[in-house]
């Protein structure tokens, strides 16, 4: 597999790097779109997602080099390498997280509707970029064989990228990928519902990734871990408690309190809705 799209002498362009940046234009378009549609401030879209892009991929890098760091304690170096892989994707959602909420609440913005629109943008993102890893030949599972990748429907050119260390792999990265895709067209209908309650969309994401992420994980063998105990599933398992709270606080609260979708809202502006806190 080569890991290298363009190059140019001084310089290598690397599909990774192609595949996280177009995710992260992806997840910026569809944020943007329906930040747009409620007339939320452009300047602070523009800065909340530039900054949680920024500490997003700080957040990622680091989750990865801390646990893996009997590597790279003795080549420090390659921490900055990030086109070479190595951006866990659960240490970026959880700084930016952070990120949003710091950043939200210096604004006096309410966190629960900005995180509503973030995360649809989020899981998109999430699909384009796992296929950063298959150029890289990581994010794979265990040891399978050619009639059993054929016998999935897997398209044939996946399939020889699988093939890696004389073996040929589970492509536990293209699992993921159109789970988060099927988890985005999910969400987008779920937006549409007018009564939707302010937090149940992030809820769902918690949810969904976190079901999606431990079966995904379950069959990698290239997974972080911490002792016996493969990191991503200890923590999405931590998303999935954290989306039922939501969820079941919410359903306690009876009737929708998102009245940006009431019928009695239209004397409402939207910049009263979404800074309201």
């Amino acid at each position: 597999m080569d890991r290298v799209a363009l190059d140019i002498g001084f310089i290598q362009i690397y599909w990774y790097s192609i595949f996280i940046f177009i995710g992260m234009l992806a997840a910026c378009f569809v944020i943007y779109k329906e930040t747009k549609k409620r007339n939320i401030d452009e300047d602070f879209v523009v800065n909340l997602t530039f900054n949680t892009i920024i500490f997003g991929i700080i957040g990622a890098r680091l989750y990865y080099v801390l646990f893996n760091l009997s590597y790279y304690i003795t080549r420090p170096l390659e921490i900055l390498e990030i086109w070479n892989g190595g951006l866990a994707i659960h240490g970026g959602i959880l700084t930016g997280l952070l990120t949003t909420i710091i950043y939200c609440k210096k604004h006096k913005v309410n966190v629960a509707k900005m995180l509503d629109i973030i995360v649809v943008g989020i899981i998109l993102g999430q699909a384009i970029g796992r296929w950063g890893n298959f150029f890289n030949s990581e994010a794979y599972g265990a040891i399978t064989t050619l009639e059993t990748l054929k016998s999935q429907g897997i398209p044939q050119f996946i399939i020889r990228g699988m093939y890696i260390l004389g073996e040929y792999r589970q492509p536990t990265f293209f699992y993921e990928s159109v789970g988060c895709l099927f988890g985005f067209l999910a969400m987008l209908i779920i937006r549409s519902n007018k009564y939707l309650k302010t937090g149940n969309l992030t809820a769902f994401y918690l949810i969904w990734y976190g079901i999606l992420r431990i079966l995904v994980e379950s069959l990698r063998s290239d997974s972080l871990m911490l002792g016996p105990i493969k990191v991503a599933q200890l923590v999405s398992l931590l998303f999935i408690v954290v989306g039922l709270i939501i969820f079941i606080k919410n359903i306690r609260k009876g009737q929708a309190d998102n009245f940006l979708y009431r019928n009695d809202s239209k004397e409402t502006s939207i910049e009263q809705v979404v800074y309201f806190n």
